[in-house]
């Protein structure tokens, strides 16, 4: 295993009061993860995701300082990773933290950070239709 976090720190950015290290970037698109924290499994969509963490919509309650194996669902490559509760909202999901990836995992991971990055500023270009325009 990588240590993921460590890895990135270069790329730290201070965007005001935050406990966050690293940023994360709002999943427009679908992006799945199948996780196990025994006696649980299950495959939950990623709501946001960041080279340190990610938040999983899920019903399944899980305690905070619980560990989470973490298996991407995406057309990078196969990305499998280690994480902890660090935040839960019942009934919507947990926030996790990365302690580490597999090490042949790491590029897959990075690319389907880079991809996410690139589809978030395309969503902002696109024209919203001026109200009534599409009234007919």
């Amino acid at each position: 295993m990588h240590s993921w976090a460590a890895t990135m720190s270069a790329i730290r950015v201070i965007t005001g009061p935050s406990r966050r290290r690293l940023p994360r970037i709002s999943v427009t698109e679908d992006v799945w993860v199948y996780w196990e924290s025994p006696p649980l499994r299950d495959i939950s969509r990623v709501r946001d995701l960041g080279p340190g963490g990610l938040f999983l919509e899920t019903r399944a309650r899980r305690n905070e300082g619980e560990r989470v194996r973490l298996h991407f669902l995406v057309g990078e490559g196969q990305i499998r990773a280690e994480a902890e509760v660090r935040h839960v909202e019942a009934g919507q999901g947990m926030g996790v933290r990365i302690n580490s990836v597999n090490t042949q995992d790491v590029p897959h991971l990075d690319r389907l950070l880079l991809r996410l990055r690139e589809v978030r500023p395309l969503m902002r270009n696109i024209a919203k239709p001026a109200k009534g325009a599409l009234d007919y």
